[in-house]
């Protein structure tokens, strides 16, 4: 799924849905992530800038990985679709 376009991030991890109101706050590595989710990157692309950037297993990634995406959708903060990283 693509992030919604309206959704605001800042480098500190602040998440802003203004449709909703809602805030959530993350880490530096949540925002880096839906920054490239904004600007399109493919999940693949996105998967290894983490591996080369953080000590994870491609295991431990792709379980990660699907948590952050059912978390996105709870938020309401992805486009309806399905985020297939290409």
């Amino acid at each position: 799924m693509k992030l919604k376009k309206n959704i605001a991030t800042s480098e500190s991890g602040f998440i802003f849905n203004p449709a909703t109101g809602d805030s959530f706050s993350g880490n530096a590595m949540a925002s880096s992530i839906l920054l490239a989710m904004k600007n399109g990157e493919a999940e693949v692309t996105i998967k290894q800038n983490i591996l080369q950037k953080y000590e994870v297993s491609p295991e431990q990634l792709d379980r990660d990985w699907d948590d952050w995406i059912v978390q996105l959708k709870e938020a309401n903060l992805l486009e309806t679709g399905s985020y297939d990283g290409k």
